[in-house]
């Protein structure tokens, strides 16, 4: 909450002249460039300009500015080149600044790829039930989830056996399918209400990818993507003196911010993980729930 509140506070002033800066900036600097090469040019050849100014290098200085002129463009260039993220690693705790920013677009469109989704599923409940209120500019939202297969077997999330090995466990991976039914069960639900609004049409669907959770991928309005790797060797307990299990934390991961309006080399991999994830969706299946839904 506080970081949104932040966020609110600092969009006043300062903001807006930065706008402003980056929306005059280059027109404003290349008319002065322009100005001093014509100023120049005309006073060589212009006597009465050139004794109003009282110069006589005014060649000299008018090619100077023209060759401003031509490298103040590839200055600009090499700029936006090299630009990188003002946030380059951030944390799983920080996406809800991510999701508010998406929410923003007339049409929404964020997609998960990970372990259950738990750090995203409470930005994404309060951010659909304020649509109920106030849906603003927002006309169509899609959330897709992708998390692990949970019906077969895995290494994680697992039971610790002996000498550290992974050993699968039914129940426990049953405890994670459901977690996720309850997820998609309660945003979907959601959805329909809002969509029965009339004002935005809300679409949310969980699907399954088969392997383990190692990759956690973000993606905002397919302009942001936020990627990450779990840490595999996190454990947990259900019990005090139960056993341990291989279970890895969301909200430790840290993430990697790549976005289109960073470098090209940043734009491509936007690029590559989006048609990664479209790949892995179309493949995905269904979850039993959805099914049973559909039938």
């Amino acid at each position: 909450m506080s970081e949104r509140s932040n966020g609110a506070v600092q969009d006043g002033l300062g903001p807006r002249l930065r706008r402003f800066q980056e929306r005059f900036e280059s027109l404003i600097t290349r008319v002065l460039l322009l100005g001093i090469f014509a100023t120049g040019l005309t006073a060589q050849f212009v006597k009465p300009v050139g004794d109003a100014l009282e110069g006589k290098a005014f060649l000299g200085g008018a090619l100077l500015s023209l060759v401003g002129y031509v490298l103040y463009d590839q200055v600009k260039e090499l700029s936006a080149a090299v630009r990188v993220p003002s946030r380059a690693l951030v944390n799983s705790s920080q996406l809800g600044s991510f999701v508010s920013e998406a929410f923003e677009a007339r049409k929404v469109e964020i997609s998960f790829l990970g372990y259950t989704g738990e750090t995203l599923f409470n930005e994404l409940y309060h951010r659909l039930e304020g649509l109920l209120y106030n849906p603003g500019p927002i006309r169509r939202v899609s959330i897709r989830m992708l998390v692990p297969d949970f019906g077969r077997q895995m290494t994680v999330p697992s039971k610790v056996g002996d000498d550290d090995a992974p050993v699968d466990d039914p129940d426990f991976r049953k405890r994670m399918e459901e977690r996720c039914r309850e997820y998609d069960g309660i945003l979907s639900e959601l959805a329909e209400r809002v969509t029965a609004e009339g004002r935005v049409v809300v679409e949310c669907e969980y699907r399954f990818y088969p392997g383990i959770p190692r990759d956690k991928i973000c993606i905002f309005n397919r302009q942001q993507v936020l990627h990450g790797l779990y840490d595999l060797s996190a454990r947990m307990r259900l019990h005090q003196m139960g056993d341990e299990y291989y279970d890895p934390k969301g909200y430790r991961t840290d993430l990697n911010v790549w976005s289109r309006k960073g470098s090209a080399a940043a734009e491509a991999a936007v690029s590559t993980w989006i048609k990664h994830f479209d790949c892995l969706w179309a493949l995905a299946g269904r979850p039993s729930w959805r099914r049973g839904a559909a039938a």
